[in-house]
């Protein structure tokens, strides 16, 4: 059973409805709950995110009150006008891309439709509970909490992951076999998931454009677990103990000593390239399984290096000074 616990998002939609329901009946306006329903349907859980539904539904709102005061005096204040509304109104604000007010200008439309009347003192009260509902709700979402923690703590539990299964690599391409059950691929799977959407959600609590370094650095580790997982099978198909196997092992071990976000990645290319021309002087294999094996340890070499190529390109350009300035 999960314990009982009161969330920000929770608390800001309940101080936020009881103030809006407040300001709505300080003011005397007619319907004043429905501020609190809107308050509660603009709380989001990023910043610009919440600003655009919140603009989504006072514009939705706008148009379900034109809309309403238009055809219910025209055509009567009867279900099938509010039918016919409604199979117009749906359109319009797809048309408009503001479907996500469509809830609230409903509530807006019904209360001209209990009113049986239309009056420019009732256009006034709506939009006054609009304002309100909306108002509150943009103010409510000023605050968001620190994620800066707990995305150090995925960047930690990434890179303890990522070395583990590094050395499992180097330990069965030294001997041949491990008894890995590959749990860490899965913590890893898991892990960049959460990680990335905590990073999206982020750079979405900043309204204007935001470079967050952690959102690069998790995207640039996503696309280095993909190479991982290419290289896996290749790891598994060397059978024989090799001079060439045994000198990626000792690479790879020592590249599971670096899992950081520092800039090592053109000193161990430079490594990879060394090795490369090693295997090349090297004496040729005598037997169709030779040839294979050594084709797939030249495989390895070869994802190594777009793993570490993969840092260069998303990571190395990235400004880290709000990054580091935080460490």
């Amino acid at each position: 059973m999960r314990s009982f616990r009161i969330g920000y998002r929770t608390l800001k939609t309940a101080v936020g409805a009881g103030v809006s329901i407040a300001i709505a009946s300080l003011l005397g306006l007619e319907f004043y709950s429905s501020a609190a329903i809107i308050t509660i349907l603009c709380i989001s859980v990023t910043r610009r995110h919440s600003l655009f539904i919140s603009w989504a539904r006072f514009i939705a709102c706008i148009i379900a009150l034109l809309m309403g005061a238009a055809l219910f005096e025209w055509l009567g204040y009867t279900p099938w006008v509010l039918t016919l509304l409604l199979l117009i109104y749906i359109p319009v604000v797809v048309m408009f891309k503001v479907q996500e007010g469509f809830i609230t200008s409903c509530v807006i439309l019904l209360h001209l439709y209990v009113l049986n009347e239309f009056s420019w003192g009732i256009f006034w009260n709506e939009l006054q509970l609009i304002i309100i509902g909306v108002g509150i709700a943009l103010l409510a979402n000023v605050y968001m909490p620190n994620d800066e923690k707990k995305l150090r703590e995925y960047v930690k539990d990434i890179e303890a992951t990522f070395s583990i299964i590094l050395k499992e690599i180097a330990f069965y391409l030294r001997e041949g076999d491990s008894q890995w059950d590959g749990k860490e691929i899965n913590d890893a799977i898991e892990l960049l998931e959460k990680a990335n959407h905590l990073a999206e959600k982020n750079v979405q609590n900043h309204l204007r454009k935001y470079e967050d370094p952690y959102f690069h650095y998790f995207h640039m580790r996503s696309k280095q677990f993909e190479v991982l997982e290419r290289l896996l099978p290749f790891v598994s198909s060397i059978q024989a103990n090799s001079k060439q196997s045994e000198m990626i092992a000792d690479f790879v071990e020592e590249l599971s000593k670096v899992i950081s976000p520092a800039d090592y990645g053109h000193y161990y290319i430079d490594q990879l390239d060394s090795m490369r021309l090693t295997f090349k002087e090297m004496e040729l294999p005598a037997t169709r399984d030779e040839f294979e094996e050594r084709s797939h340890l030249f495989y390895i070499v070869y994802e190594l290096n777009q793993y570490l190529a993969l840092k260069n390109q998303l990571w190395n350009h990235v400004d880290k000074t709000e990054y580091l300035r935080t460490k």
